[in-house]
């Protein structure tokens, strides 16, 4: 009979999603993991596997997570418009604290790791036509609603835009924590849907 974990698995890949996201994965050693995760060499390889797989398996928990959280939103906002003006904002307050931002960053590191992890590139090309069709169909209400004008044609690449625009501000971010810059950076790209 196998002992059961002497650890939350969940909040292992969350401390895996901070170091990741503090350090990128070429910058996060082994040692690192041990350290900041608190729980055994072996432990990590039997419960998760290599360093790799744990990368890729934080990547995965932290973008379902917010994936599912945008959706949810999109979906139930009665205006589609304030659904996109929050989710921006919730973006920007994720990134000014300095815990969540963190775990923001991971994204940075998976970016990196694409071009030399299939897997990873795979799942990212994924994710991200998960949330244009979720964007476009919430576009699509929202012209149905008349909460957009008349010259919004192009919905599916509107929802693109917004997407791409999202996912722009951990670089933003990256580059200056400066609150103004951000909230300048997110009233110009939601300019496009006034």
């Amino acid at each position: 009979m196998g002992r059961n974990k002497e650890f939350d698995t969940v909040l292992v890949l969350h401390k895996a999603m901070e170091i990741f996201g503090e350090k990128g994965f070429e910058g996060t050693s082994l040692q690192d993991l041990l350290k900041h995760l608190g729980i055994a060499r072996q432990s990590l390889y039997d419960t998760y596997g290599t360093k790799k797989d744990l990368f890729y398996l934080a990547v995965k928990h932290y973008v379902d997570e917010k994936n599912a959280l945008v959706i949810k939103h999109l979906d139930n906002s009665p205006s589609v418009k304030e659904a996109i003006h929050e989710i921006f904002q919730e973006g920007i307050n994720a990134l000014q604290d300095p815990e969540r931002a963190k775990m923001c960053y991971i994204i940075n590191s998976a970016v990196e790791q694409m071009p030399h992890n299939e897997e990873i590139a795979r799942y990212f090309h994924q994710k991200n036509q998960e949330l244009e069709t979720a964007f476009y169909q919430a576009l699509v209400r929202a012209k149905n609603q008349n909460e957009l004008k008349d010259h919004h044609k192009d919905l599916l690449s509107l929802a693109r835009y917004l997407n791409q625009a999202r996912l722009s501000l951990t670089f933003v971010a990256k580059l200056t924590p400066d609150l103004r810059s951000l909230q300048d950076v997110v009233r110009i790209s939601l300019s496009i849907i006034d």
